[in-house]
């Protein structure tokens, strides 16, 4: 049976990473507050933007103004307060572990500190770190603070950033996260916003993170509890019932994940949702695996790249053997469109291709890792 790899055991201190893997750290009380520039002068509620109120502005005072962290995080205490409740940590808080995206202010990191949580914030702007320190002591809480960018955590050679470069194999066990069985319990939750800019490239990304179980999904289940576009969320629930919404990320996603609605707010005239991605079980088998998922991307984008031609045709020119034959061993009719059928009958029909022979020239695909952020 396979399963995910394990990771070198913990460490309690971190030391400078040489070379692309440096990265910085924070422990409480390592770093000293500074004047942060302008003052954030409003927050965003759920609803419509308000003022913030007087208590608010005495723990979040003087915070550098930037339109981008409206874009990128969640500058709303209502709003944070509310993502708090419908995490619904109760008393379990304080046996988990929270990842934070980039908190910016630390709205959402004080209301997840307040239920007893262990969070660890990943802040992609350096002037927010010497605040959200500053928080995790005024609120007496646990709280380790790390400057990266959780969305270009382990870039791969299509995700190319800029320094530093954070890698999740370095990074966690400092952190003193292990490894999980893929069939165990979720070992934490990751919680934030989907970057606004280009959802869709994040979203390819955490794909592939999740189908190679690479990155944070070397250390099992990762549960993602995100806010993302409706408009974007609306396509990734979509099946053959809204066949115009419905295509290549729609499956791969319901495929590998069970998507919860949680919440919806409006943010600067954008309606958002706060949804659950918890990573199936039954994910892997022994046809679908973190080796040959390249080829079930490369299937599915094929068929959805020419939605008007059956399915019976795409299968032509993916697979040497009869069509008809392999159709009717997946149980699909074969006078269907790739938007006729669910999700979890195109994993059907890619494991009744590869259970058909042992022979490895069962596809007519090249085995070359391609682009999977088209």
């Amino acid at each position: 049976m396979w399963r995910p790899a394990t990771v070198l055991p913990p460490r309690w201190t971190l030391s400078v990473f040489p070379g692309a893997s440096r990265f910085c750290f924070w422990r409480l009380g390592a770093a000293m507050r500074k004047d942060l520039g302008d003052v954030l002068r409003r927050g965003l509620s759920d609803s419509c933007p308000q003022p913030l109120r007087y208590e608010d502005l005495r723990v979040f005072p003087r915070l550098p103004f930037d339109r981008s962290v409206f874009k990128r995080s969640i500058t709303s205490p209502r709003l944070a307060e509310t993502l708090a409740e419908v995490l619904q940590l109760g008393k379990n808080a304080r046996r988990g572990i929270i990842i934070e995206c980039n908190p910016g202010p630390g709205f959402l990191t004080k209301a997840l500190l307040e239920t007893g949580a262990s969070v660890i914030a990943l802040e992609s702007h350096k002037k927010f770190i010497p605040h959200l320190q500053s928080l995790g002591e005024k609120l007496n809480r646990k709280l380790e603070v790390v400057h990266c960018d959780f969305f270009k955590m382990d870039p791969t050679r299509h995700n190319l950033v800029r320094p530093p470069i954070v890698l999740s194999q370095e990074l966690f066990p400092s952190l003193g996260i292990e490894a999980n069985s893929w069939l165990e319990d979720t070992p934490f939750k990751v919680v934030g916003m989907l970057p606004m800019s280009n959802e869709k490239k994040a979203l390819w990304k955490l794909l592939h993170d999740l189908y190679t179980c690479s990155s944070i999904y070397r250390y099992g289940r990762v549960e993602l509890y995100m806010l993302i576009s409706e408009s974007q969320f609306e396509k990734l629930i979509a099946n053959p019932t809204n066949p115009y919404l419905y295509h290549v990320l729609s499956v791969l996603w319901q495929v590998s994940c069970e998507i919860k609605l949680l919440h919806k707010a409006s943010l600067k005239h954008r309606n958002v949702c706060f949804i659950q991605m918890t990573p199936r079980k039954n994910l892997f088998t022994e046809y679908l695996t973190p080796i040959n998922y390249d080829i079930f991307f490369h299937m599915v984008k094929q068929c959805f790249g020419r939605r008007r031609a059956l399915v019976i045709q795409h299968l032509h020119s993916l697979t040497p053997y009869d069509p008809l034959t392999i159709m009717n061993e997946a149980n699909i009719e074969t006078k269907v469109k790739p938007s006729d059928i669910y999700p979890q009958d195109f994993k059907n029909l890619f494991e009744t291709i590869e259970r058909s022979s042992d022979d490895d020239n069962k596809w007519l695909y090249d085995r070359v890792i391609e682009d999977l952020q088209c």
